[in-house]
């Protein structure tokens, strides 16, 4: 069920007691269906108008649990406000206000602007980290409500599919196999209908569920929940059935929980300031980023006492308040300094980076559920991947069919019945009329479920369309074409049906018919049947199942091992050709040989009494071609260091075949190694241990006939090897392994709701093309982000070894406190926010694998960010010591410029040199920090949000040094006054910052790619996929030395 804010709801005057609401739900749950419908005010057959049911919504509320309401724009104002970083600035700004209260100029008003000013650029950046984390948040709202569930309905008759927030009390509600029951709701039926009821009850074994209301047994124990009544949150693990909804939101069984947890929780966690905590909502990267901000916290304010502390010591006093104690001027650089200093940006620019990132995967047919999976997908080694919609089309056309022993060609393609027909292989006469192809169609469409009809597609075209199960759309293409009728399967009725499930492999029905033959001219019947057990599923299965065959003549003969070991050549020769094959069976029966009037009957029960003593029909061939681009694809992400396993149910030569047309395997891989039969995982019933099991999933790209239970051992042996795993699923028996996996994977069209709500991430089309698009995006957002951290922190030492320079060595400050902040939000937040959304790399998919537990800074970057800072502080600090000596007379120690006369006009209009340098050489690094690897120049208009950045960040500039009043009177800036030498001694920065910055691109470049080399050593250490002749081993070098922790003695390799 949705887990979104819920509308207020209407209350009755008097609160209902639990007790209460337990026997109303009794009572639910033992009413006479018809009686329950009247009490609803709903029909069974029809179900709720679509007015009525949004008068009952707006009465109700949405069908959703409550949760704390998202903060509000202004909540978050208020909650930047209590920041570590902004209570320093208001200590800062207090601090100068009360240093200025204390001068000579106290009755200046003029005298206050610099806290004044601090205090308004605080509101300013409050401001600005509130709307954009507020887009942010709406961004990941808009995202969750794509991709919450929807469940089909009765609305006005019509059978339609609604989300499930909009379901209400009265509505007739269609359930199957894989969907999450929505609300609680009344069954009125249940074919097969089994539910997980562990949320609830805690039970692990699935609950069979009835329409019928049982009396009570005499000394019966009392069940944990109804029979007749399936409740919100539980996952249909097999059946079909529909229910009446009787309860919705918090009215739900899941929903009394929730209030019981809210209440002994206390209600919405709030910090210290009492505004919500939402930490939880942080992404372990979001988590470790905060650390290693309070990290370089801490350590700025140790320096900026030492800061304080030299200043003190060396009487550095306000230069435009000299009287001033220097300890009250240098508490106010300190703290600047201190705010300068923790980059206080990062967290801001991740969370920016991640929603924006989620945002554009949907272009890419990606949505994603958990902000976690953008991070972990650049760390993805292995996908795991089914075969039929995510490597293939999913769109099967019969090629061939083997019956009564002969084999047969199937002519068309698509699902246009009228195009094509079914003709002796090596004949090209229509054989339609056979008998062996005529009863093979029929029994098989008897056990389908997927209809045919001609609909408009989105241009308006009539095209043949099919609806139901993929598998099955082939032979209801075939029938037609043979001149079996649409509705040819009425005039069988459908006693039984046991769906197919992965652990049966194979689907079951039961029907009734009449006469002689099973059609004119078909497969004659034993005198005395009135009933038809049809089986459909995996040949191996259902051969293993038969005792007879049918032959050409219409004879029944016996089925004898070598008849079967002929007949699973035939399938061999179709699996080769990347065939997917089915084997039909059926049996004739007098009467149904199970009790229907026994209601304790379970349906496996019914199920182990009907495929016995089978009789083989015959087998159909259907071709499922691969999807565009997938080759493409998969070679892709063998470029990118990502090892590609397909897991299908399908039979082995079926799996290879597949497997070598989209290029998972190639010509250099051994088939008789890279590819096996799940069933050595579990040679004896039990699996391998942990040793063997390794060393098997190590080297193999193709699992052929898995169980959804071998996918969840897959992943798990992959994640002992040190592999991350991204694993794509559909079906409800792969959440576990969807849930176990780094990136579970779900198919937004095939993929049921279970396994949509067990996954990471959801593919719009099921195309495997899209997860490699992912992990190519998934790259580039990780990129991204170390890139703005990279430049962010070398700012912010740049910064700290400027200031200290003039503390230190004895030159003037070269900047106010209102400069650093107003140069924070200027040259530092827009281009960060930038770098997070840089496009990836041409070469990002080239590149390795990075380590799961690989820190978001590695050794090489931390060696950068210092270069770059220490060039940064080198050029700046040479500008400043230029413009000293050319505006203070040749003077450029304090001591000695404090003596001059107007001296605050001659350093200021250094200082304002200093600043303008500044500001381009930021703006060039923002363009240089683009890449760790290429120059500045390689395309170097990539970007677009940077050229927006920039701009911003020059009319910042022009407008804080030309602007009167602005520039001189509050933020201390000339630049109408520094002349043509200052504006040309100003370029000495960004050009100085150019060189220098990319000749250290030059070690970092060298530092990067020998990390990449040691990655591959690295991963090379797990098992080598094999190759014809040979299984591959790791080089005695490797495997005597092991280079775990590679990223550490990154210092190494430049020293």
């Amino acid at each position: 069920m949705s887990q979104k804010p819920q509308k207020s709801q209407k209350k009755p005057s008097a609160k209902p007691k639990a007790s209460d609401k337990e026997d109303k739900q009794k009572e639910d749950a033992e009413l006479e269906i018809e009686a329950l419908a009247k009490k609803y005010n709903t029909n069974l057959k029809k179900g709720l108008g679509a007015k009525k049911a949004a008068e009952i919504l707006e009465r109700d509320g949405p069908n959703e649990l409550e949760k704390p309401p998202k903060p509000t724009l202004l909540m978050l104002f208020l909650m930047q406000l209590t920041s570590f970083i902004i209570i320093l600035l208001m200590v800062a700004a207090v601090a100068s206000i009360l240093v200025n209260a204390t001068g000579p100029d106290a009755a200046d008003p003029l005298s206050y602007t610099t806290g004044i000013a601090i205090g308004i650029i605080v509101l300013i950046n409050a401001g600005i980290a509130a709307w954009t984390e507020h887009k942010a948040g709406d961004a990941l709202e808009a995202l969750s409500k794509m991709t919450q569930a929807n469940i089909y309905v009765l609305r006005d008759g019509k059978e339609v599919q609604v989300p499930v927030p909009s379901v209400v009390a009265g509505d007739i509600v269609v359930l199957g196999t894989g969907d999450v029951v929505p609300a609680d709701l009344r069954l009125f039926e249940a074919k097969d209908f089994k539910v997980s009821e562990m949320a609830l009850t805690g039970e692990p074994d699935d609950v069979a569920k009835t329409s019928k209301v049982k009396e009570k047994k005499d000394g019966a124990p009392e069940k944990l929940t109804p029979e007749t009544m399936a409740f919100s949150g539980c996952s249909i693990t097999s059946g079909l059935g529909r229910g009446l909804v009787t309860d919705t939101g918090m009215n739900t069984r899941i929903g009394r929980i929730a209030k019981l947890i809210a209440g002994e929780d206390g209600g919405q966690k709030t910090t210290c300031f009492c505004f919500p905590d939402t930490s939880g909502n942080q992404t372990p990267l979001q988590q470790n980023l905060n650390k290693l901000g309070a990290r370089i916290g801490v350590l700025a304010i140790v320096i900026c006492v030492g800061i304080f502390i030299i200043g003190w010591v060396t009487d550095r006093k306000d230069p435009s308040n000299p009287e001033s104690a220097a300890w009250l001027y240098m508490i106010l650089v300190s703290v600047t300094l201190a705010v300068a200093a923790i980059p206080e940006g990062i967290p801001l620019c991740v969370t920016i980076s991640l929603s924006l990132g989620c945002s554009d995967m949907v272009n890419q047919e990606v949505l994603v559920r958990k902000l976690a999976a953008v991070e972990t997908l650049g760390s993805a080694s292995v996908i795991c991947s089914d075969k039929t919609g995510t490597l293939t089309e999913g769109k099967m056309t019969m090629v061939g069919m083997y019956t009564a022993g002969v084999t047969y060609d199937v002519t068309g393609k698509g699902f246009d019945p009228e195009v094509g027909q079914v003709q002796r292989s090596g004949s090209s006469a229509n054989s339609g009329k056979d008998m062996g192809v005529k009863s093979n169609l029929l029994a098989a469409i008897l056990c389908c479920n997927t209809t045919l009809s001609k609909e408009k597609d989105e241009d308006g075209v009539m095209k043949w369309t099919p609806k139901g199960n993929s598998s099955e759309a082939p032979i209801v293409v075939a029938a037609r074409k043979v001149g079996l009728s649409e509705t040819i399967a009425n005039e069988y009725p459908r006693v039984l049906e046991v769906p197919f499930s992965s652990s049966r492999k194979m689907m079951l029905t039961v029907s009734q018919v009449k006469g002689t033959e099973i059609c004119p001219g078909g497969m004659p019947l034993p005198a005395g049947t009135n009933y038809l057990a049809v089986c459909k599923g995996a040949p191996n299965d259902i051969i293993d199942l038969c005792c007879e065959q049918l032959k050409e003549d219409g004879s029944v003969a016996k089925l004898t091992e070598d008849d079967k070991k002929d007949i699973l050549k035939i399938v061999d020769g179709y699996s080769a050709r990347a065939l997917r094959v089915l084997a039909i069976a059926a049996r004739p029966m007098s009467s149904l040989p199970y009790d229907e009037s026994n209601e304790d009957i379970s349906t496996d029960q019914k199920f182990e009494a009907c495929r016995k003593q089978l009789r083989l029909i015959g087998l159909v061939a259907s071709i499922d071609p691969e999807r565009d681009g997938v080759p493409d694809s998969v070679l892709a992400a063998r470029g990118a260091g990502i090892r590609v396993v397909m897991i299908t149910g399908d039979y082995l030569l079926t799996a290879i075949a597949i497997a070598k047309n989209v290029n998972i395997l190639q010509p250099c891989d051994d088939p008789d190694v890279s590819a096996v039969d799940c069933a050595c995982l579990r040679p004896d019933g039990e699996y391998l241990d942990s040793k063997e099991m390794d060393k098997l999933t190590g080297s193999v790209r193709v699992f052929a006939r898995a169980k959804p239970e071998d996918k969840l051992e897959i992943v798990k042996s992959i994640q002992r090897q040190g592999q991350v795993a991204a694993m794509t699923g559909d079906g409800v028996n792969d959440a576990p392994a969807l849930n176990q996996a780094d990136i579970g994977v779900a198919m937004g069209i095939q993929g049921t709701e279970v396994a949509k709500g067990a996954s990471d991430m959801i593919l719009t089309d099921d195309n495997f093309c899209s997860i490699v698009a992912a992990v190519e995006k998934g790259r580039a957002i990780y990129a991204g982000i170390q890139k703005f951290v990279a430049f962010i922190m070398s700012v912010h030492i740049a910064e700290v070894m400027q200031i200290f320079i003039c503390i230190v060595v004895g030159i003037p400050v070269m900047r106010t406190p209102l400069q650093i902040l107003f140069l924070i939000l200027v040259t530092d937040l827009p281009p960060s926010i930038a770098l997070g959304v840089e496009p990836g790399e041409a070469n990002i998919l080239k590149m390795r694998p990075r380590p799961k537990d690989e820190p978001i800074v590695l050794a090489w970057m931390w060696l950068a960010m210092v270069m770059n800072g220490m060039v940064l502080t080198t050029v700046i600090v040479a500008v400043y010591l230029i413009s000293l000596m050319n505006f203070c007379d040749g003077e450029f120690l304090q001591a000695n410029i404090y003596l001059l006369d107007d001296y605050e006009t001659k350093l200021s209009l250094a200082q304002t040199v200093a600043f303008i340098s500044l500001v381009w050489s930021e703006n060039i690094r923002a363009y240089i920090s683009r890449s760790f690897t290429n120059p500045m120049w390689h395309d170097v208009l990539g970007n677009k949000e940077m050229q927006k950045a920039i701009v911003l960040a020059q009319i910042c500039l022009y407008a804080a040094v030309l602007t009167p009043y602005l520039s001189d009177k509050i933020l201390g800036l000339r630049g109408l006054e520094i002349g043509v030498f200052g504006w040309a001694l100003a370029i000495i920065g960004p050009v100085g910052c150019f060189i220098l910055s990319e000749g250290c691109k030059l070690i970092s470049a060298y530092q990067a790619r020998k990390y990449q080399d040691s990655l591959a050593i690295s991963q090379s250490e797990t098992p080598s996929l094999p190759v014809k002749g040979k299984i591959g081993k790791p080089s005695k070098a490797v495997a005597e030395e092991p280079l775990k922790g590679r990223c550490g003695s990154c210092w190494a390799w430049f020293w």
